[in-house]
């Protein structure tokens, strides 16, 4: 979806999706942003980060008798020890232990309510118009509490644990201690001693979440970890390999056991099975996906990363209506608790672009585009790398940014949808750290002469400015990204590259994706000039700054495309669509039709894959017309734009790159 600006009911800025015939109305969890609470007088010895935030860690832990251990290995789980300048998560958690305080406000417009896109994508059905109404508000979970609870436990202003890092930490410090005083254990210098406390300072209710997340905490007090945070303070935890916490105290903290049913995740996260309805509804309407025969009928060769631009709680209840749209699992951002709503086999209503629905599986992260301080948790970072593994092991899809897709990646399957893409999970999403924790770091894999690069920046040193997260046309906040602007020259006085299929001048806009390129994309190299490199994009040369001594690409080889000899110019495609004569009576045909780019003579593209034309046809609630039609046409999938792209390999020759 897109990210959001000020109005949360119509503004350009927010995702695309189908209108209601309704109000909608303007949140999933919308609660009103409010200030902070009042300044109450800090005990005296109050802490201060004056000192910086190593000792910080060592005077809450010594105050509290927590080991030091551990409380840099909840915090490195909450936020990687950085404190964001006082800004809340998605969740309204604040600083390095992710206090939460969830008054802030958590949500603006949900993932498909801005009124104007079809998330099925496919054009031998009417297009889909959900009637929903977002979920009101209800009363707030503990783990969305627990700034107040540790306000209380300190005698620190709210105030303080939201903005001062030192008293952050001692906040998450009285938890600690204050949950292993709940569970009847002594206040041991062992960190083995402490697994029931840091299961129940996650804030699940379920013991599956909770284990899942000590799980993680100690496997970080294992490895140890070293950081500078984002206010250039270096944070080290020593490894402690042999450390084995003593489990059996997750029994004794009260958490109920998750409704896990069928799911389909790794035993190493908690997962709960909350279906998405499949119902049929008004004059022979249904949905809200359609159930299949993956893999045995047609292979899955996706995975679609989403923002959900809203609240678990609201999004949950709308994936739960029928007349709504679905994706297959939804990861929560306190503690990397998964529900899933789509079995693999079926097919769910998520990426705007059929042939890719098809061939996908959606997961929806809770967080936000144009919030870069609305950040996503360490927690649920690790528990989406872990699904994604096991989901790309169980059906052979390859771990790179031609088949792990961000919801921005997806192509529109027409020229006519081309505008109206989503654009999440945006430039603040650390697709670095993302493919790290997938086990495939993005790293150089040729030499000067490899023909591609793999865009790689500094995810905290990249600051592009970015505009429109909280105004139109306003600067967003100074942060982190793992994208790379693109100009039509060697320099930042030149234009940025245009995108002919959007229509518009390009912009610096959050949700403008016209001059962009992101971590792990691969493109050929076009020309170099001094620190400047050219890549060929969107049918263009567009220029980014690649200094040697700070580069934002590593170099890279692989296979690439370029038209077959004789050919000017080979049409571009949004979906891999079977030739006419591959369909047989009673599927209708679907046309084969052109983006409005072109894959120019001399030209380079790289290859992400290589695959069959492939139409599943399901256009009524009963399954039994339902057919997959594989047609003899070739396509190779390529990284065109932003967006991947599909060309006919029979317009196309494929040669290595550094050929």
């Amino acid at each position: 979806m897109r990210g959001s600006v000020p109005d949360p009911r119509r503004t350009p800025g927010h995702r695309r999706a189908r209108t209601t015939a309704g109000a909608l109305a303007t949140a999933a969890l919308l609660l009103p942003l409010l200030g902070a609470a009042p300044s109450g007088a800090a005990p005296s010895g109050a802490l201060t980060s004056a000192g910086g935030l190593q000792p910080a860690f060592a005077a809450a832990a010594a105050e509290y008798h927590v080991p030091q251990s551990v409380l840099l290995g909840v915090s490195y789980l909450q936020s990687r020890w950085d404190t964001h300048a006082g800004a809340p998560s998605v969740t309204g958690g604040y600083g390095p232990m992710h206090l939460t305080d969830a008054r802030t406000a958590l949500a603006e417009a949900p993932h498909h309510s801005e009124a104007t896109e079809d998330a099925r994508g496919d054009s031998a059905r009417a297009p889909l118009h959900p009637v929903t109404e977002i979920p009101a508000s209800s009363e707030l979970p503990a783990r969305l509490t627990t700034l107040p609870k540790a306000a209380e436990l300190t005698g620190l202003s709210p105030e303080s644990l939201r903005t001062d890092p030192a008293a952050n930490l001692a906040g998450g410090a009285a938890l600690l201690a204050a949950a292993q005083k709940d569970l009847g254990e002594p206040t041991s210098e062992d960190p083995a001693d402490w697994y029931g406390a840091v299961a129940r300072f996650s804030g699940a209710d379920d013991s599956a979440t909770a284990a899942a997340y000590a799980d993680d905490v100690y496997t970080v007090l294992r490895s140890g970890e070293t950081r500078v945070t984002d206010t250039g303070q270096r944070v080290a935890l020593a490894a402690q390999p042999g450390l084995a916490p003593d489990t059996s105290q997750l029994r004794r903290t009260g958490l109920r056991t998750p409704r896990a049913g069928d799911t389909e995740c790794p035993s190493s996260v908690s997962c709960e099975w909350i279906p998405a309805p499949y119902e049929e509804f008004g004059d022979g309407d249904y949905g809200n996906h359609d159930l299949g025969d993956r893999p045995a009928s047609q292979s899955i060769r996706y995975i679609v990363v989403h923002d959900t631009e809203g609240a678990w709680n609201g999004v949950l209840n709308l994936v739960q209506d029928p007349t709504y749209v679905s994706w297959n699992y939804t990861l929560r951002s306190t503690d990397g608790h998964i529900a899933q709503h789509v079995k693999a086999r079926d097919v769910a209503w998520h990426a705007g672009n059929w042939y890719v629905n098809a061939k996908s599986i959606g997961l929806e992260h809770e967080g936000f585009l144009a919030n870069p301080d609305a950040w996503y948790t360490e927690a649920m970072y690790r528990s989406s790398a872990r699904l994604v593994k096991y989901l790309a092991k169980r059906y052979g899809i390859p771990l790179d940014r031609q088949h792990i897709l961000g919801h921005d990646t997806v192509p529109g399957p027409t020229t006519s949808t081309v505008p109206g893409m989503h654009t999440d999970p945006g430039p603040y999403w650390d697709w670095r750290h993302y493919f790290e924790l997938l086990g495939r770091p993005i790293k150089a894999s040729a030499g000067k002469k490899g023909g591609l690069v793999t865009i790689r920046p500094d995810y905290a040193g990249n600051q592009p400015v970015y505009t429109g997260c909280a105004t139109a046309g306003v600067p967003c906040a100074a942060h982190g990204s793992g994208e790379v602007r693109l100009y039509s020259g060697p320099g930042d006085t030149y234009p940025l590259i245009k995108d002919i299929g959007l229509g518009t001048t390009p912009t610096t806009g959050v949700n403008d994706l016209s001059s962009r390129v992101s971590t792990g994309q691969q493109y050929a190299v076009a020309d170099r000039d001094g620190d400047w490199t050219a890549i060929w994009y969107l049918g263009q040369k567009a220029w980014f700054e690649n200094p040697a001594a700070a580069p934002t690409a590593v170099r890279a080889t692989g296979l690439v495309v370029t038209p077959k000899d004789g050919l000017a110019s080979v049409p571009v495609y949004g979906r891999a669509y079977p030739e006419a004569s591959a369909y047989p009576a009673g599927v209708p045909v679907q046309a084969v039709s052109p983006l409005p780019y072109k894959l120019l003579e001399g030209q380079r593209y790289a290859v992400g894959d290589e695959l069959p034309g492939e139409y599943y046809y399901a256009v009524t609630f009963g399954t039994d017309s339902h057919q997959v039609v594989i047609g003899q046409d070739r396509y190779y999938e390529i990284q065109f734009g932003h967006r991947v792209a599909f060309v006919r390999a029979a317009d196309v020759r494929a040669v290595p790159s550094a050929g």
